[in-house]
């Protein structure tokens, strides 16, 4: 049988493009119906002439991946063996031809893995994305980026951040202090995101003058958002009429990008979660993009990445899948 003998520079080289999970050479083995023995710094495939060369394919494009910065998770691996097995590698090496940048005043952001390299794309073309996930996998960060980059870019006027202050019921005025620092706590994370792009003294001149706002959602309400770009994070604690509202709020020459955690949802029981019923009713809506994270895709410290699929293990021990 026709073999090929791929060579990397070290076996630490070759273990990353595989998660270093000898599980995941196995479920290429059977996406792409080939043999693969992996010893040092190499990589043996045995197989037919034809998916001998898809499996070189594949390979090589992990490789130019990880040449660009992305950190190969299994989610990826897995999703990618099944797209080449398919005969999708044309389509897929496209998203390899620019590396992607997204510059700010203060930092250039790239993306870290491929999952997060599709989400980038799908902002750049899409007026509506919707980013779901757990903590850690940078959907928010990215969001604010791509914000920022627009902003100075002059592709909009304004930038708009907010998120819903659920713990308060959306009715701060029991709380100490006046209207700013009310909301502060809630949408601290938010300022935490902008001030990494930007310098401080320039986020507090372009809130004075009003290109940068951050409120909460309820002042969303009865406006037309024109020529700006706007995210809304948390937004599993929106209901569906806040969803609603808030998607309707979409002027000309906006964006919107929407972020949340559909396992860390606030509400009381009695409320539906607008983050999880809009997955169902915009699906299939030209111009909205759904991009969902796994645990694997958490680029914070490893461990927490590990804590949440514990967490997912603990309340749901039988395996079922979540919707």
């Amino acid at each position: 049988m026709p073999s090929k003998v791929l060579h990397f520079a070290s076996p630490r080289s070759l273990s990353q493009l595989y998660g270093g999970r000898e599980e995941n050479l196995e479920h290429a083995e059977r996406a792409l119906g080939v043999k693969l023995v992996s010893r040092d710094g190499w990589l043996k495939i045995e197989a037919p002439a034809e998916p001998l060369a898809v499996a070189e394919d594949f390979f090589g494009f992990l490789d130019a991946a990880r040449g660009q910065g992305m950190n190969i998770r299994t989610p990826d691996f897995t999703r990618l063996a099944d797209s080449f097995g398919r005969g999708d590698g044309r389509q897929l090496r496209a998203l390899l031809d620019q590396p992607l940048v997204i510059a700010t005043s203060r930092r250039s952001v790239v993306p870290k893995t491929l999952a997060q390299k599709l989400y980038l794309q799908s902002m750049l073309k899409q007026s509506v994305v919707f980013g779901i996930g757990p903590a850690g996998t940078g959907k928010t960060y990215l969001a604010v980026a791509a914000a920022v980059s627009a902003f100075l870019n002059n592709e909009v006027q304004r930038i708009i951040l907010t998120r819903p202050a659920v713990e308060a019921g959306e009715n701060l005025g029991f709380l100490p202090g006046d209207l700013r620092e009310k909301i502060l706590p809630y949408l601290r994370p938010l300022y935490d995101a902008l001030n990494d792009m930007l310098e401080p003294a320039e986020v507090a001149r372009l809130t004075e003058a009003g290109a940068i706002e951050i409120a909460p959602l309820a002042y969303m309400r009865g406006r037309t958002l024109s020529r700006a770009y706007i995210v809304l994070d948390e937004a599993q604690n929106t209901t569906s009429e806040q969803m609603m509202m808030f998607l309707t709020r979409l002027g000309e020459d906006s964006r919107m990008v929407i972020t949340g955690d559909i396992t860390q949802i606030d509400l009381p029981r009695s409320k539906a979660s607008g983050l999880l019923e809009v997955r169902n009713v915009l699906r299939d809506v030209p111009g909205i993009d759904f991009h969902t994270f796994s645990s694997a895709d958490v680029v914070r410290h490893p461990l927490v990445q590990r804590i949440i699929e514990a967490y997912d293990r603990f309340k749901n021990p039988a395996g079922e899948a979540r919707v």
